[in-house]
């Protein structure tokens, strides 16, 4: 897939750098939190809890916003909803686990 710009569009921003550098300015500001807290500085409590808020904030974020696109990927390139059911498949593993249900209750 080519993607080409014309005049005055500017590039799309790189997710994956543009995360990897929260991460790092956050796990900074953590560190330099904890240090301040252990030379007894306890004002810095707070600090600490936001930057691992903002942290797992937007781990979330990411991984919410990946799972959106790869199933935008799904349905672009029609992979959604194109399987095939295998009923035959489908009954020997409905036989197998109606089989563990009677073992596990006794007969």
């Amino acid at each position: 897939m080519t993607i080409t710009f014309s005049i005055g569009d500017s590039p799309p921003v790189d997710l994956l750098a543009e995360t990897h550098q929260l991460y790092t300015q956050t796990a900074e500001e953590l560190v330099l939190a904890v240090n301040a807290i252990k030379a007894g500085r306890f004002e810095e409590v707070r600090s600490a809890q936001a930057s691992v808020r903002d942290l797992k904030a937007a781990f979330f974020l990411v991984m919410d916003e990946r799972a959106k696109l790869d199933k935008l990927r799904k349905q672009v390139a029609g992979t959604v909803g194109t399987g095939q059911l295998d009923l035959h498949a489908a009954r020997d593993e409905i036989g197998r686990r109606l089989a563990r249900l009677r073992d596990a209750n006794g007969g």
